[in-house]
């Protein structure tokens, strides 16, 4: 009886077997959105593909993600090319992604608008960041392949237009998967030599084949590169992101050596414009000079230099007559004053001023000794006082009272009956 009955395990294992079996489900392309990405420390995304009616658990294993030249995004969508198989454990048939595109996009403009994307926000592509390609450069350094149609233009034009700049080539590949590796050692390498301006790209094909110049580490180092840098992938429309990165981009080399030297029949006429202004310049200057000169010599101290002198003499006479007066008016008024000090009598007969003054004196002595209480004492009479205070009345004191009797020669206490 038991054998009649299957485990579960077997049961999965048997309709796993029979999905492999089916032709139809060992390569099957499906259309779908992408929900619920995520991926693992494994490097294994899980993720689910639905339209609007269904959906399918999915799964793409790290290795099958190495060929993506973008990132899966929720919401993105995308064919996978893949097989139907259970993941027997669970019980649930999933889709085992080999390969992914996005619907309608390939691959490589989808990875070129996320690098895009991505540069922008961090500010790579922003203008205050980009320098200012030198107008008269002495030395051109140029990152492409030796051998391509590109350098010959640059080196072509360059000598045509500005043969007195050196050219340095640094050589590359510049397309296939070890390009974008070989570019960077070579824009680092140029910055060793003492360059003005540096040209980096290729000429025109595929995006398949300028894609080295959409690489993120190529991007990275150009926006680094402490020379200026023109891009000059030679494709008119399209960008790459190394023209957005680039402090200068031109749509052919051709262009770029355009932009990186002036044209020496350009220079000649600048040169002679600046001539022309500075003699221009030069001969205003003599000019005004000239006439400043001539109008200082019509100038009647320049023709009569004697009268400079005349008026200044004129003016120290003035001053010296002033001096004159105001010295004799300082001497008389001193002179009258002293005339009225010696009229004073003190100074004509000074013993009778002291006379006056002594006799003055004398009468002042005597009424201050008749006011003297002391020398009415020595006339027998007496001071009665109580505590220092001097009694004029017999109704100020009473009986008890101690009197200071004060004479000529002493003091006596006594005391009221």
């Amino acid at each position: 009886m038991d054998d009649e009955y299957l485990t579960v395990s077997q049961v999965n294992a048997y309709i796993n077997k029979k999905l492999k079996d089916d032709v139809n489900l060992k390569r099957i392309y499906v259309r779908g959105e992408i929900s619920n990405f995520k991926t693992y420390p494994s490097g294994h995304s899980y993720f689910t593909l639905k339209d609007k009616d269904s959906q399918i658990p999915a799964v793409m294993f790290k290795g099958r993600k190495y060929n993506l030249k973008f990132q899966p995004e929720n919401g993105m969508k995308v064919i996978i090319k893949g097989k139907i198989e259970v993941f027997e454990r669970d019980g649930k048939y999933q889709l085992y992604a080999n390969s992914m595109t996005e619907d309608g996009i390939g691959d490589l403009h989808v990875a070129f608008e996320q690098l895009k994307r991505k540069l922008k926000e961090e500010g790579l592509f922003d203008e205050t960041h980009k320098k200012e390609i030198p107008k008269y450069p002495q030395r051109i350094g140029v990152v492409t392949a030796q051998t391509g149609a590109a350098i010959k233009d640059i080196i072509t034009t360059i000598e045509r237009r500005y043969p007195y700049c050196e050219v340095l080539v640094f050589s590359t590949l510049v397309q296939g998967d070890m390009a974008a590796g070989q570019i960077v050692r070579q824009i680092r390498h140029a910055q060793q030599y003492d360059i003005d301006t540096l040209i980096v790209g290729r000429g025109g094909g595929s995006i398949e084949d300028l894609w080295p110049f959409n690489e993120e580490i190529v991007a990275r180092e150009i926006y680094a590169c402490r020379i200026p840098v023109i891009s000059a992938v030679g494709h008119q429309i399209d960008f790459t992101i190394s023209d957005f990165v680039a402090d200068k981009r031109a749509a052919t080399p051709t262009a770029a050596a355009e932009i990186a030297v002036p044209e020496t029949r350009e220079v000649r006429y600048k040169i002679n414009q600046l001539s022309q202004r500075v003699n221009k310049r030069i001969n205003d200057k003599l000019t005004l000079n000239k006439e400043k000169v001539e109008n200082l010599s019509q100038n009647q101290i320049f023709k009569n230099p004697e009268s400079i002198y005349e008026i200044k003499e004129m003016q120290l006479d003035n001053l010296i007559g002033k001096l004159n007066i105001s010295s004799s008016n300082i001497i008389s008024k001193n002179k009258s004053k002293l005339l009225k000090i010696e009229a004073r009598a003190v100074l004509r007969n000074p013993e009778e001023v002291t006379k006056a003054k002594r006799e003055t004196f004398l009468r002042n002595v005597d009424k201050l000794k008749i006011l003297n209480p002391l020398l009415t004492l020595k006339r027998g009479y007496s001071i009665a006082k109580i505590d220092d205070k001097v009694i004029s009345s017999a109704k100020d004191v009473k009986s008890g009272d101690e009197l200071d009797i004060e004479f000529d020669d002493g003091t006596i206490n006594t005391k009221v009956i």
